[in-house]
C-alpha cells in the first residue's frame, strides 16, 4: 500500500478549506478528517475534545478490519464503511490508495447528501495529493 507524505505545508493549506467547505455545507456535518491510510492525521476540521490523531488510529483500524471481512466474503474492493449510532452516522471513505476521509453528521441526516459531497470532497482531496 502506498504511503501518503504531506509534501509542503501548502498542501496542507489546500486541503483545510475543503474539509471547512464540506462541514459548511449542512448543519449535519459536525466533522471532517482527513488521515493516511495507517492512521496518520493529515488534516482535519474536528469539535473540541477530538484528537485527530486518535481519531486516524481507530479509522484506519476500522477500514483494515473491513477491507480484510469484505475481501473475505468476496466483496470486492471496500470503498466506505458507514457507521450508524443513536447520535448520528460516520462515513469512512477512501481517498484513492493513499488516504481516507472521514465525516461525522448528526442524527436525522440526508446521507445520499453526505455520500455526494462526501465524493465531491474526495476528489478535490486526492487532486490535491497527486499534485
Amino acid at each position: 500500500m502506498p504511503k501518503l507524505e504531506v509534501k509542503n505545508t501548502d498542501q496542507d493549506h489546500q486541503l483545510q478549506p475543503i474539509l471547512s467547505e464540506l462541514n459548511n455545507i449542512s448543519d449535519h456535518i459536525e466533522a471532517s478528517a482527513i488521515m493516511s491510510r495507517d492512521g496518520l492525521s493529515v488534516a482535519s476540521v474536528l469539535g473540541d475534545g477530538v484528537d485527530p490523531d486518535r481519531l486516524g488510529a481507530m479509522c484506519a483500524a476500522l477500514l483494515g478490519l473491513a477491507d480484510t471481512t469484505a475481501r473475505e466474503l468476496n466483496r470486492g474492493e471496500l470503498h466506505q464503511v458507514l457507521i450508524h449510532g443513536s447520535l448520528g452516522f460516520m462515513l469512512i471513505t477512501h481517498v484513492g490508495d493513499k488516504a481516507v476521509l472521514a465525516v461525522a453528521t448528526k442524527p436525522g441526516t440526508n446521507l445520499g447528501m453526505v455520500f455526494l459531497e462526501t465524493k465531491k470532497a474526495s476528489k478535490k482531496i486526492l487532486d490535491i495529493l497527486n499534485s
